[in-house]
């Protein structure tokens, strides 16, 4: 386990120089195809894509994720399983197995744990996932999607933290942990829907005063979520070539 834990705190994260985009799952690729072929799109700062074919790897091989993912590989973004942990609820044998399909069938190069626990009694619990899945991807690359500041000791666990998951309404007035200025910001993630795009620029700000390097901001919002539709996250946001051209070298048209 020595990529957990480095001298001081300190530690490699994503392995980019500036901040970039972290997509939290997009809709299958037969119902958002234009979402996958963006992230292959010269000049996007593209930290991760979270592949999620049916609430984890699904039953078995899906032809349409294993081409997606591999155009994303191929193009080197690199790709996590998305494993939901449910705040706890999950055995550790039914995660370990599905990084395992993951890992098979799709060649992830790491994790995102979704609902992850954030309180410290369960911090040896998660200790113990992120170790088993370390040894699964070889030391690839994992984040724990909190979407709130958990308890200090996770992030000696994980290469990065998501420490918001929320709509604008709320990200505009958070307040970001003091523990977490031990830290660069190429740790933290933040994941805020419902972005209005006349306040794109002062979520930006936010982002940077609170230390976030990887980022997904979109002017979707929740409501289909609450009543079981599709995430907010699934599709990309309407602004999604300005924002790009704000914390990247730009898009060609």
């Amino acid at each position: 386990m020595s990529h957990l834990t480095r001298p001081g705190g300190s530690r490699s994260a994503t392995g980019a120089t500036g901040p970039g985009f972290g997509i939290p799952g997009y809709a299958h690729p037969l119902i958002a195809p234009v979402e996958w072929a963006e992230l292959t799109r010269p000049g996007t700062p593209l930290h991760w894509a979270v592949l999620n074919v049916a609430d984890g790897p699904g039953s078995m091989p899906d032809p349409h994720c294993l081409e997606a993912a591999g155009r994303l590989r191929n193009a080197g973004v690199r790709v996590l399983g998305h494993l939901d942990l449910a705040y706890g609820a999950r055995s550790f044998g039914e995660i370990v197995s599905e990084a395992h399909d993951f890992h098979d069938w799709y060649r992830v190069d790491g994790f995102f744990l979704d609902r992850c626990p954030a309180r410290a009694s369960y911090l040896p619990d998660v200790r113990l996932t992120a170790a088993t899945l370390e040894t699964i991807a070889h030391g690839g690359h994992l984040v724990l999607g909190h979407g709130t500041h958990p308890y200090p000791g996770y992030a000696e666990i994980a290469d990065q933290l998501v420490t918001f998951r929320g709509p604008w309404t709320d990200y505009r007035w958070s307040q970001v942990a003091e523990w977490t200025a031990d830290h660069p910001p190429e740790r933290f993630v933040h994941l805020v829907h419902g972005v209005p795009r006349s306040h794109l620029n002062e979520a930006m700000r936010i982002a940077r005063w609170q230390g976030a390097g990887t980022i997904f901001f979109t002017d979707r919002s929740d409501h289909g979520e609450r009543i079981g539709r599709s995430s907010p996250f699934a599709a990309l946001p309407g602004y999604w070539d300005e924002i790009v051209s704000q914390i990247g070298p730009g898009v060609s048209e």
